[in-house]
């Protein structure tokens, strides 16, 4: 099949609609955590605490194994491909939840959807670093993870006016989903390279050659095994930070002396940091190198996450404190995602950012839950930070053992 490049001006297009993808990330990071009290408390469907437990661990699982198993099809079926299926897949599964008579069901129905949606960010950053120019990589990675938090706050904002009706949220989840199927099959073209292609053309998958490794097998030759490691451990690391701030740093706050409605606050500050610290991140890791920022990313999450164990009585420094710490915290796991776009082959980009996100999903449920056993032994604080500012010094420990150039990679 011939090539199709690009034109030299590029469609806005494929950038805003895997941006949209990224919204739907989003969505399902918040949703579950805004219907569980309603659940709760109506007990409806027999939702009890072990009920809840399940469900919201089931749907981590069912994201972690799409981004391990499925992401990884990316690089051997083109990048739109699976894109479109798996966006296809999750609304599907999300609508089906609507239906669900039982906890069982329930949580059924969230793994599957959750199948469907952990392969979409590995795909789409995948597509978004096939597309973008030469030198902007970690910048158009960075920009693209700004949907995941818009998604995350309108999807907070939707809560806020339709629960208790808890299925609403669900049906708008699915149906934002279905409606942005058509767009993803007419306005996005092919988009995974053969070795050959220049930097910033899109052609079909099937140009792509052939005798080139893709899968996971392919992580185990050298000389990638020590780059695997290095990113595996960083992004557990950093999505135990991302999903245990999230979950406890209003509980954490409590507990230091804070009032709960400060504490809330809090948690919307570290997530408008977040949306600067993106923006920030991507531009200097463009400009610098992606691996210099993210160590800086990281061991700068270390001393502040740290700093927050003081006790702070200025309620504007405490603000500019967290605000600062979301900046760094949350754009750090996104700055290895753009640096994994950036160390690894076009013909293993899906394989890696799926291993990437996938292992970072056990981070994401094990942050949770070990914040979670501090706060029943009464020791969150201040342990809780101290237990996150350890987990970002190991991230940085395990990025300097990655090289800069991957031997084989001359074109870094």
């Amino acid at each position: 099949m011939p090539q199709t490049p690009v034109s030299s001006k590029k469609s806005q297009w494929p950038v805003w609609l895997c941006w949209l993808a990224m919204v739907l990330d989003g969505f399902d990071l918040v949703v579950l955590g805004a219907v569980i009290p309603t659940l709760l408390k109506t007990k409806e469907l027999g939702f009890d605490p072990v009920g809840a437990t399940f469900a919201a661990t089931i749907s981590l699982v069912g994201v972690g194994l799409g981004a391990l198993f499925i992401a990884p099809l990316s690089d051997r079926f083109g990048r739109r491909r699976l894109l479109i299926a798996c966006v296809a897949w999750f609304s599907v599964f999300t609508l089906a939840v609507v239906i669900a008579p039982n906890v069982a069901l329930f949580g059924l129905f969230r793994l599957l959807a959750g199948l469907g949606l952990g392969a979409c960010l590995p795909a789409a950053l995948a597509y978004i670093n096939d597309y973008a120019p030469a030198g902007s990589g970690a910048s158009n990675t960075t920009r693209t993870m700004t949907g995941y938090h818009v998604g995350a706050v309108a999807t907070a904002f939707l809560a806020l006016m339709v629960i208790p009706d808890w299925r609403v949220m669900f049906i708008a989840g699915g149906l934002a989903g279905l409606a942005l199927v058509p767009f993803l099959w007419f306005k996005l073209p092919e988009s995974l390279p053969s070795k050959a292609a220049p930097e910033g053309t899109l052609e079909p998958a099937e140009v792509a050659e052939e005798s080139q490794p893709v899968g996971f097998k392919s992580l185990l030759q050298k000389p990638y095994p020590l780059v695997a490691l290095g990113i595996a451990v960083a992004s557990f690391m950093g999505l135990l930070l991302v999903y245990g701030l999230n979950t406890w740093l209003p509980t954490l706050m409590a507990e230091a002396g804070y009032s709960l409605s400060s504490s809330l606050t809090l948690l919307l500050v570290l997530n408008i940091g977040a949306v600067a610290g993106l923006v920030l991140a991507g531009w200097l890791a463009d400009k610098h190198g992606a691996k210099r920022i993210v160590l800086m990313w990281f061991g700068v999450s270390a001393v502040l996450l740290a700093f927050l164990s003081i006790k702070m009585q200025n309620e504007l420094l405490l603000n500019a404190a967290v605000f600062v710490t979301g900046v760094f915290v949350f754009s750090a796991q996104v700055l290895v995602y753009a640096w994994v776009s950036q160390i690894f082959p076009a013909h293993l980009r899906g394989t890696a950012l799926g291993f990437s996100a996938g292992v970072g999903r056990i981070g994401a449920i094990l942050g949770p839950a070990v914040t979670g056993t501090l706060v029943t032994l009464g020791i969150a604080y201040p342990w809780g930070f101290y237990v996150f500012a350890a987990a970002a010094v190991l991230a940085v420990l395990a990025l300097v053992a990655v090289p800069h150039v991957v031997p084989g990679r001359n074109d870094l």
